[in-house]
């Protein structure tokens, strides 16, 4: 029964929920860049966007659009419910814009960020933005956590019950 709780607590655990602005939140006049400088994202960290809804909004974008502040056409579809989770489920740079009116160009609401794998291994997190474009993956708010990582937990909860019984 201990091993059925364990395995399934632990997990959650892992991960770290960034609220992304802190006490400021997502709004104009904050250097998110500033925020995010030695703070280490993981794979299955979440940032969490808020924000007044209707003031603000989130997209996903590539470093070309991060870089000139501008929401493609074929972006990802806006966040607008002014408490956005996302996920970050895969390593590498990662790139949000507010795209209300000119709130990312002169109220500096931008934030990029390099995601690390799990277990740490990946891009360095003190990497400078690429303006290489990317394709966005879609965001979800689904809360996950790698494979890999749950079957070394089971196998060391396993033992110690052994050990132990």
């Amino acid at each position: 029964m201990f091993l059925i709780v364990a395995v399934s607590i632990i997990p959650n655990i892992s991960s770290t929920d960034f609220i992304v602005g802190d006490d400021n939140g997502w709004t104009t006049g904050f250097d998110y860049q500033a925020w995010a400088q030695g703070k280490d994202f993981h794979v299955g960290d979440q940032l969490v966007f808020k924000y007044p809804a209707g003031r603000h909004n989130v997209v996903r974008v590539n470093g070309t659009a991060f870089q000139q502040c501008d929401v493609p056409q074929n972006s990802t579809k806006p966040l607008t419910t002014g408490n956005d989770v996302i996920v970050l489920s895969s390593p590498g740079r990662k790139w949000y814009i507010c795209g209300v009116s000119n709130h990312c160009l002169n109220g500096q609401m931008k934030l990029a960020i390099t995601v690390q794998s799990q277990f740490g291994y990946g891009a360095p997190s003190s990497s400078p933005p690429n303006p290489t474009p990317t394709t966005p993956s879609p965001v979800s708010a689904a809360k996950g956590t790698s494979p890999i990582y749950s079957s070394w937990i089971s196998l060391i909860f396993a033992l110690l019950i052994t050990i132990i019984f």
